[in-house]
């Protein structure tokens, strides 16, 4: 249960952005169990979630566009943080230190300790009690410093890029967090291989906030048709690509299927131009981006929902996608592959199916199986349902995440 005289801030790239549902639905969660949030976002939105007009208009964003006063605002704001600044700029200095004097990165720590100052005043003035940043890559940098600056601890949530191709001084991060969350045991062991020690770290999932469907399980029968589904940012470590043409072979070899893709992104053109390449015009529909509100209700109106995750060129990859979960959560069997935390999740012929990534034929044969075999999809999705239930809901979760939060001295 949450304690009522918490107040928490949230920190991360973007609130509300459209590719991170489960920023702002996890301060919702909070908040209905009593919590004081206090968001504030790295830039405003490029794509923001549709909808969530209110909590916009309460975001607080610390870089606004005006490079040159943020600077002024920081240096102004420094002798106004006392003692806490010695601390502080002892960080910094160790930090530029470590990346390397002469780097651009370096120096970029200069401009995001300066948000840091700026993000410990307004955390001071709204009386908060706690920081916790979603992404350790940016939000991080700026958040330990505005802790160090305003002595109000902070927790962390790491999810995937943020450690894998943008993890930088995650080992300070990590000693200087009171916890450093992650959202699999993947990550942890990742972690772990990089020094930090096991005590300083744990797991909290992305909680499904959608409201759990038991009456789902069983009720999708296959008629004429099958209905895919799949929902994401266009973008290629999503492996949309990959699904179109594992579709296009389901269609050769006479199944008749309707893949239903919502989203959008820059590959939305690439994806078009596939479908069109491979006569799909008649069975690929792009629904576009999709409000959070409305996901459960097109999911009932699916067969299988399948997400053919694959690692990008530059590295990229999901950690575990938040909408598999609420997939599962719905009772629809699901399709995925074996990548990251994904198997910690979609547990092969336990939870779902699981493929090869990027590999056409293995997914096309996934989808098949659980085309085939109506027993066999309706007994994953019963034992995805309750999997979710029990270990990546919202409500576990937030438990956990809550835990590690820090409440005022009294």
């Amino acid at each position: 249960m949450a304690q009522p005289y918490l107040s928490v801030a949230y920190l991360a790239p973007e609130i509300p952005a459209l590719s991170a549902t489960f920023v702002y639905e996890e301060i919702y969660g909070l908040e209905r169990l009593g919590v004081r949030v206090v968001p504030y976002s790295v830039h405003v939105p490029g794509s923001p979630a549709k909808g969530q007009d209110a909590l916009a208009s309460r975001v607080t964003v610390l870089y606004g566009g005006k490079p040159l006063l943020e600077l002024v605002h920081g240096l102004a704001g420094l002798p106004l943080m006392g003692a806490h600044a010695v601390l502080a700029l002892r960080y910094l200095l160790a930090d530029m230190g470590a990346l390397g004097w002469f780097r651009l990165g370096s120096w970029k720590l200069l401009y995001q300790f300066l948000a840091g100052v700026r993000l410990a005043r307004s955390l001071q003035q709204a009386g908060c009690t706690h920081l916790h940043i979603h992404f350790a890559h940016v939000p991080a940098q700026i958040g330990m410093y505005a802790s160090a600056l305003s002595g109000i601890p902070f927790t962390v949530t790491a999810h995937a890029n943020d450690i894998f191709e943008r993890g930088v001084l995650l080992k300070a991060k990590a000693a200087r967090a009171k916890r450093f969350c992650t959202i699999s045991e993947y990550n942890i062991r990742h972690l772990r291989g990089l020094g930090i020690p096991a005590e300083q770290l744990a797991i909290v999932r992305c909680g499904v906030s959608l409201a759990a469907d038991a009456a789902a399980v069983g009720r999708r029968v296959h008629g004429a048709v099958v209905h895919i589904g799949s929902l994401g940012r266009m973008v290629e470590k999503k492996g949309f690509d990959v699904l179109i043409q594992s579709v296009a072979l389901l269609k050769q070899r006479g199944q008749a299927v309707m893949l239903h893709i919502a989203g959008d992104g820059p590959l939305r053109g690439e994806l078009t131009a596939l479908v069109q390449s491979l006569a799909l015009t008649q069975d690929v529909v792009f629904q576009g981006s999709m409000p959070h509100s409305r996901v459960s209700a097109w999911m009932k109106e699916l067969d299988i929902f399948a997400l053919a995750c694959k690692q990008d060129k530059a590295g990229d990859m999901d950690g575990i996608p938040v909408v598999l979960m609420e997939a599962m959560s719905q009772a629809l069997p699901v399709v995925s592959t074996r990548l990251s935390g994904i198997p910690e999740l979609v547990q092969h012929e336990q939870t779902g199916l699981l493929a090869a990534p990027a590999d056409v034929q293995d997914i096309a044969a996934q989808l098949q199986r659980l085309i085939a075999s109506a027993p066999l999809a309706e007994k994953l999705a019963q034992q995805a349902f309750d999997f979710v239930k029990g270990e990546f809901s919202q409500e576990v979760n937030l438990d956990r995440l809550q835990s590690y939060f820090s409440a005022p001295s009294r």
